[in-house]
């Protein structure tokens, strides 16, 4: 009897490929005043050779969210994890958990799944965040000042470290060329608006990114 052979399906244009070895999922906040160090990470991680993975890229909205960011999760071998909005935020003074959420995600993946998903975490500078998430003591989580700067510096240092990482610029080279990047995306958004797709952002990233090779 004849095995009938499964037709394969061709990629959606827009979507970022699963490559695993390859892929690193960004979970951070996506509010105006994050937005700065949000561009920066992504322009970092892909100097250093790797795809940013975001929820961002999937514009199904009738998907649920979680379900978008487990997707995009588990198809990275990597993952990077802001936790610096520990702080109340708004009248009623509460804080981010969306991003520990994800994090418990990533971390259940690793020691659930024995897959060899491994992870950064990014708190504020200094030890505060042994107050607010103690269990990540023996982690060693990158403490950061908020700054362009500081965060690309963070960033690059572990991914460059990774044995998946096919580029070695320092982060002189990537920072100086972070303000091409910056107007790239300035004039994308000035024409989407909110509504950016996330292949657009990974392709200005990339189209930048090359210059360093020049």
């Amino acid at each position: 009897m004849k095995r009938q052979r499964r037709r394969k399906r061709k990629r959606p244009a827009g979507k970022q490929p699963s490559t695993r070895p390859a892929s690193v999922f960004i979970n951070c906040p996506f509010d105006n005043e994050y937005l700065p160090l949000f561009d920066a990470i992504v322009f970092a991680v892909t100097c250093c050779g790797f795809i940013p993975r975001s929820a961002l890229e999937s514009g199904d909205v009738a998907e649920l969210r979680i379900h978008r960011i487990l997707r995009a999760m588990f198809a990275s071998k990597y993952s990077i994890h802001e936790l610096s909005r520990s702080h109340g935020e708004g009248d009623q003074n509460f804080a981010r958990f969306n991003m520990p959420l994800e994090l418990g995600m990533a971390m259940a993946r690793r020691f659930e799944t024995l897959e060899n998903h491994d992870w950064l975490v990014l708190v504020p500078q200094g030890h505060t965040h042994q107050k607010f998430i103690s269990d990540l003591s023996g982690y060693d989580p990158k403490g950061h000042d908020g700054s362009l700067e500081d965060i690309v510096r963070k960033v690059m240092a572990w991914l460059v470290t990774r044995p998946d990482a096919t580029l070695s610029f320092t982060p002189v080279e990537v920072l100086a060329q972070l303000p091409a990047f910056q107007e790239g995306v300035k004039e994308l958004r000035a024409d989407w608006g909110d509504d950016l797709p996330w292949a657009y952002l990974v392709a200005a990233a990339k189209n930048v990114a090359e210059q360093l090779l020049a």
